[in-house]
This record gives C-alpha cells, sequence and structure tokens, in this order.
C-alpha cells in the first residue's frame, strides 16, 4: 500500500519550489511568447502553410532524439558527475547531430515524393540545421537542469521566443509564406543556443573519454531508442494526416493538437524538469520518492485536467477568436484533442519514475507494447477519419495509463487503482466546469462576447467548487502559486 506522509521533506519541498518557480517562467513565458506569436501567424498564414512545414518538422522530430543518446537523463541521475562525462557527451552530441544532418539532406527528396510536396525537399534542408544547432547547447542545459537552474533557461527563452517572433512576423507580413515559419523556427534555435552558452559559461575541452561514453551508454542507450519509439508514434499521426488528407488538413490537426499540447505538456515540463533531478536525488530514500512521487502526479494531473477539459468544451469561441473562422476543423477536433492530452502528464511521469529507478530496460518494454496497441487508431485515421483517430487515441490512451502506473507503481506501493482514486476528482470538477460552459456557445451573440462570459462563468464555477470542497490538490496549486508569486517579486532570490 502507498503510505501517507504528514509532512513533505522540507529540502525537497524548498528545492520544488524554487526550480518550478523558475521553470514555469521559462515554460510559461517562453513558450507564451511563441504562442502569441503563432496566433499572429496563423492569421497571416493558410492552413495549407502550417501543414507544409508540420510536413518538414516530422523526419528532424523524429532523428532529433538520437542527438542526445540519452546521455543528459544518464548525467542528471548520476550523482557525481566530472568534467569527462561532460565533455564526452558534447563531441557525441554534435557528432552525432551532422551525421544526422547529412541523412536528412540526402533523403529530404525521397520525403517530399513521399507527401507530393516538392517545395517540403528544401525547406526540410534549411530546417533541419535546427539539429546541429540545438546539439552544441545540450550539455549547459543538462547542467542547468542538473543545479535546477532554471532562472538561466527561463532568460534564454523569452530572449530567443521574443526575436524569432518578430522576425517570423515581419517574414509572414512581406509575403514570404511557409518560409516565414522556418525564419521564426530556426532564429528561435540560434538564439536560445547563444543565450545557453553565454549564461552556462562552460565550454568543452574537445576530449573525448571511451569509459565514461560506456557509462552513460549503458543506461542512455535504452532512453534513446525509448525516446525514438515514442518520436515515431508521435509524428505517426502526423504521417497519416499528411499523407492519406490534405497539408490543409494536417495544419488543421497539427493547430489544434499544439493548444492541446501547449497546456498538457508544459505543465508536465514545468513539474518533471524539477522532480527528475530532485528525486533522483533521494532515489535510495523509499519513503520521500513515495510521497514526491504521489504529489507530483496529483497536483499535475489536476492543473492539467481542470484546464484542458474546460478548453475543450469552448473550443469553437475559442478558436475563432484566436485565429479565425479559417480554423473551424481545428475547431471541431480540440475538444476530442484535449481529452487525449489531459492524460499526457500520467503517462510522463509514471515513466520518468522508472528512470529514477534506474529501470531504462523496462521503460524501453513498455514503449515497445504501448505503441503496438496504439496501432488501431492509426489505421482508424487511414481507413475511416481523423476523428476515430483522436477518439481511439483517448480509449489506448487509458490503456498504456494502466500499462504504466503497474510497472512504475509496483515496486513502490503506488497501484493502478489508488492512482485512478487520486486524479478522479480532478476529472469530476473539470467535466462540472466544461458543461457550465458549453451551452453558451449557443446564444446569438458575437464569439467575442461568447468567450469571456464563457471564462467567468467556468472560473465562478471552478473557484465554487474548490473553496467549498477543499480539495487537497487545489489547496497545494493556490499555495505554491502564492509562493511563485512572492518569489518573483523578491526577483527570484534563492531560486538558483
Amino acid at each position: 500500500m502507498c503510505q501517507q506522509i504528514d509532512s513533505p521533506p522540507t529540502s525537497l519541498k524548498s528545492k520544488a519550489i524554487n526550480g518550478v518557480g523558475w521553470s514555469a517562467t521559462d515554460a510559461f513565458l517562453g513558450q507564451g511568447v511563441t504562442f502569441l506569436v503563432s496566433l499572429v501567424l496563423a492569421r497571416l498564414l493558410s492552413p495549407s502553410e502550417f501543414g507544409i512545414i508540420g510536413i518538414a518538422t516530422i523526419l528532424i522530430a523524429i532523428l532529433t532524439g538520437f542527438v542526445d543518446c540519452g546521455f543528459s537523463n544518464a548525467l542528471i541521475r548520476k550523482k557525481d558527475v566530472s568534467g569527462e562525462d561532460y565533455n564526452t557527451m558534447f563531441i557525441t552530441n554534435v557528432g552525432m547531430s551532422i551525421v544526422i544532418y547529412a541523412i536528412i539532406f540526402v533523403i529530404s527528396p525521397i520525403i517530399a515524393d513521399f507527401f507530393q510536396q516538392q517545395e517540403v525537399t528544401n525547406i526540410l534542408r534549411v530546417l533541419s540545421l535546427i539539429i546541429i544547432i540545438q546539439s552544441v547547447s545540450l550539455v549547459q542545459q543538462t547542467i542547468l537542469t542538473k543545479h535546477i537552474n532554471f532562472k538561466a533557461k527561463a532568460k534564454a527563452t523569452v530572449i530567443s521566443a521574443t526575436l524569432s517572433g518578430i522576425l517570423g512576423i515581419t517574414a509572414a507580413s512581406c509575403g514570404y509564406g511557409v518560409w516565414a515559419l522556418v525564419v521564426q523556427q530556426l532564429s528561435a534555435n540560434i538564439s536560445n543556443t547563444i543565450c545557453i552558452c553565454i549564461i552556462c559559461k562552460w565550454t568543452p575541452n574537445f576530449k573525448f573519454h571511451l569509459d565514461s561514453f560506456r557509462q552513460m551508454w549503458t543506461f542512455g542507450w535504452k532512453i534513446m531508442l525509448s525516446t525514438f519509439i515514442d518520436r515515431v508514434w508521435n509524428e505517426l499521426h502526423q504521417t497519416v494526416v499528411g499523407k492519406w488528407y490534405t497539408p490543409a488538413a494536417l495544419g488543421q490537426y497539427s493547430r489544434a493538437k499544439i493548444y492541446a499540447h501547449f497546456l498538457s505538456s508544459n505543465f508536465t515540463l514545468i513539474i518533471q524538469r524539477v522532480s527528475y533531478p530532485v528525486l533522483s536525488e533521494i532515489q535510495d530514500d523509499k519513503e520521500k520518492l513515495v510521497y514526491g512521487y504521489r504529489k507530483i502526479i496529483k497536483l499535475s494531473m489536476f492543473v492539467t485536467v481542470v484546464c484542458l477539459i474546460p478548453l475543450g468544451a469552448i473550443s469553437e469561441p475559442f478558436v475563432y477568436c484566436m485565429i479565425g473562422n479559417q480554423w473551424e476543423q481545428a475547431a471541431s477536433f480540440l475538444p476530442l484533442m484535449c481529452i487525449y492530452m489531459s492524460l499526457y502528464p500520467l503517462h510522463s511521469i509514471n515513466l520518468e519514475m522508472l528512470q529514477v529507478e534506474g529501470r531504462s530496460d523496462l521503460f524501453l518494454k513498455l514503449e515497445i507494447i504501448k505503441k503496438t496497441i496504439g496501432l488501431g487508431p492509426l489505421s482508424l485515421g487511414i481507413f475511416v477519419d481523423i476523428y476515430w483517430m483522436i477518439a481511439g487515441s483517448i480509449i489506448t490512451g487509458f490503456i498504456c495509463f494502466i500499462i504504466n502506473s503497474h510497472y512504475s507503481g509496483k515496486n513502490l506501493g503506488y497501484t493502478s487503482w489508488q492512482q485512478f482514486k487520486d486524479i478522479l476528482p480532478s476529472y469530476i470538477i473539470a467535466f462540472i466546469i466544461a458543461i457550465s460552459v458549453y451551452f453558451i456557445k449557443y446564444l446569438p451573440i458575437s464569439c467575442f462576447i461568447v468567450l469571456p462570459i464563457q471564462l467567468l462563468v467556468g472560473s465562478v464555477v471552478f473557484f465554487t467548487i474548490c473553496e467549498r470542497i477543499k480539495l487537497e490538490e487545489y489547496i497545494e496549486a493556490k499555495q505554491l502559486a502564492l509562493k511563485l508569486l512572492n518569489q518573483i517579486r523578491n526577483g527570484g532570490k534563492g531560486s538558483e
């Protein structure tokens, strides 16, 4: 059984709060700027142009996972990291990135022929330079993450997001079409890499150490392969839509996915970038580990679910107000996508625990099992419809939750059923809010009036329920928010 602990470990809680503050700033301020830029670009460009860039990024997303080789996870988990480890990782990462870029350069015409979009060739060759650019700062980012220094990462993210946004919007306004998106993404990665390298101040000595490589590879290759499988799987959905439908349909699908992904993945990233190094430090203390594991799941799922499920309920007014009526299909995809993506933190955190426990072998095994199960929804996308593909993914998502939670919680005594009971109140509250705001869209008034009314009603219902029942996760979230505001007000002292 999962042990009930009366009070959290002070050092863990202190580290988590400080780290989460700047991790949140990094994710939501930086991604917030990118999100606002994407709204402007969605009004300047067509769904087809977003679909073209979506096709070009499929291969990049898949192969990027090979660059890191799982070494960052290995070093974050490792308690005593040497300069030899960092230098070996740097040389490996840069070397792998050059090899991968060369492969993409050669096969880009084949990718273009497969999707019957010839302009993808040049776009892919230019955009894939991102892989080399990112590899230069992977060690520095690992160092910052290991030391839970997200203040530095936040500065780099905000600067790069702002600069790239200005360049992307300018290019779109000048009529460069899909190349405006290339300019935005390329400039974002260049500026972020420069900022990270300047802030971190770590420089390589270009010495490769075979023993260090072997140690990192022993743990990292399974993570690398698991990441590759996961990315292939995620991009298969994009591939199905891009191949069997149209670039415009892919643009609509990817836009809905981005909005759902923005909330689920960003909040999970905020938590995980702090929780992984912190929990790795206490991996030998089962009591503290179980406490942190359970708290992270309950808090992350509460925030994610109460944001995503109501977002699905207001999808039409939200999309129409933000990016216009030409994105009508994206609005229809969004409710299903929100339900599907609400499970993302649960999958991610359970898999993180396997890494903390050093079970990268089991991590890989579960990825293979789950992706085999998920072939069903992909078949629905090919032979039936995109909507059925997303609906099928929701069902397989719950099945995969049972698989993940069974193995990750097995050794710690935190079972699938206990996890389900912990997250159920969050889903109940979220669906009550969703129902309370959904029917407002049928009022015969402008969506620019409907959306604020829905947001107001949803907020009132949320605070009324949570204040009345005093849900533990709500109280934790409120206390954390107040501490983060105080931390920001004080200039982030102690966060570094």
